[in-house]
């Protein structure tokens, strides 16, 4: 047997098993070129399956600005699933948000907390991911990862 005809015999198995393929879920990140722990947080991102395409940009206010997470702000600004991901948020809280969709813009972790993401050991518990509501409303906790 070929091997063309080894991989459709196991395709062929997965698929009766119940293993269909998903498409990785895709994801926008506007970062600074310079900012290290923005890439930590691609790698990371992509490493728990987000097809990640990363934007260098030179003004991140702006782009804060038209998302409406200025008052959230992080260091990098991520678009997923018609929502707004700011800064250093777990997969966890990100598949959340995309599973329950709330109304909401998105959620953050505000400012750059050592223990997430791409910003050194993460600690289960400690680190609290705020919904950013729309209109003026405060955010409020999402979840606490």
């Amino acid at each position: 047997m070929n091997i063309f005809n080894r991989l459709m015999v196991v395709l062929a198995f997965s698929l009766a098993a119940g293993g269909t393929a998903h498409a990785a879920t895709s994801i926008t990140l506007h970062k600074s070129p310079a900012c290290g722990c923005c890439e930590k947080y691609v790698d990371y991102l992509r490493e728990n399956g987000f097809a990640v395409k990363a934007v260098n940009e030179s003004d991140m206010d702006a782009i804060k600005d038209r998302h409406g997470v200025s008052h959230v702000a992080s260091c990098h600004t991520a678009l997923v699933g018609g929502y707004v991901v700011e800064g250093h948020v777990p997969v966890a809280a990100i598949r959340k948000m995309l599973k329950e969709k709330p109304a909401i813009i998105g959620i953050s972790a505000p400012g750059m907390p050592l223990n997430s993401p791409g910003m050194g050991e993460m600690k289960k518990g400690t680190l609290t991911i705020y919904a950013v509501p729309k209109g003026k409303q405060e955010p409020y906790v999402f979840s606490v990862e």
